[in-house]
């Protein structure tokens, strides 16, 4: 079943997002008030009515377009934990951040996205990346490339003596264990490591060439699992600190990578590895 929808007309899920984001997301860009933004564990981490908006929309749509498939959305998680189990299911998965990277968004700067996976068993399949406020689409299927507004992206690679543009997860949003972890990256003289934005726009930044790698701390798989799919269909590789790749189920030596290439991947691991706990170099 899933093959035969990842062989037809894909064109649809793109049509879904597009009009989640002009009913939802969109008409609040620059327009919320006070009251459609909340906290949920502290100031740090916020969802807005255009995320539940946008994510209630793409469930219908989605589901609708794949019959038997399930959602493991961002905001479902939060209401329902044991929504994030489907990953493990045997049912198709759709993986879905309805807006990914809320900070920006809530300051209505246009570096915010739409992410949406697909996936089942544990491998995502196809995944689509979506930037309303630039209207760019950016696309990924299994074995058959990736693409933005149409066009191939490839990853290519930095020089081999260049000083590495990297973006790491964010000082507010990384425990004191996680800042020693990403510790190795950010004091490498090899390095230009800044705090990241939305990670959807940094692996796509990643597919295009405009970013050379991410070292992120965490693992929620609405927030990588389109994007590493992107990255690595770009000709792009990663690893997590074992140099298992990531699951997106959960359970990864941390932090990860996602790079350009796979010498580059590699040179992040390794300053990783030197800021990590010694059980994770084991």
């Amino acid at each position: 079943m899933i093959d035969d929808f990842l062989n037809g007309d894909l064109s649809a899920v793109e049509a879904a997002m597009r009009d989640a984001a002009a009913a939802e997301v969109m008409p609040r860009y620059r327009q919320l008030a006070a009251h459609e933004i909340v906290e949920k564990s502290g100031p740090h981490d916020l969802v807005t009515s255009a995320d539940r908006g946008a994510e209630e929309r793409l469930t219908a749509a989605l589901t609708a377009l794949l019959p038997g498939s399930v959602v493991v959305g961002e905001e479902a998680v939060h209401a329902d934990p044991a929504v994030y189990g489907a990953l493990s299911g045997d049912a198709p998965v759709w993986i879905v951040d309805p807006v990914d990277g809320t900070r920006q968004f809530v300051r209505g700067e246009p570096g915010f996205c739409m992410l949406v996976a697909l996936a089942q068993g544990g491998e995502v399949l196809a995944s689509w990346t979506y930037a309303p406020a630039t209207d760019e689409m950016a696309t990924a299927v299994r074995g058959r490339g990736a693409r933005l507004d149409g066009v191939p992206l490839r990853s290519g690679a930095p020089a081999p003596d260049a000083v590495l543009d990297v973006a790491t997860s964010h000082p507010d949003y990384t425990t004191p264990e996680e800042k020693r972890a990403l510790l190795g990256v950010r004091s490498a003289e090899d390095i230009a490591a800044r705090p990241c934005g939305s990670a959807g726009l940094e692996y796509l930044d990643i597919a295009r060439g405009a970013l050379d790698a991410v070292a992120f701390s965490w693992e929620l798989a609405w927030d990588h699992a389109a994007g590493l799919l992107l990255v690595t269909e770009a000709g792009g590789a990663q690893t997590t600190l074992t140099g298992e790749p990531f699951r997106i189920t959960g359970g990864n030596a941390l932090p990860f990578t996602a790079a350009r290439d796979a010498v580059t991947a590699r040179r992040v691991r390794e300053r990783l590895l030197a800021g990590a706990p010694a059980e994770a170099e084991a």
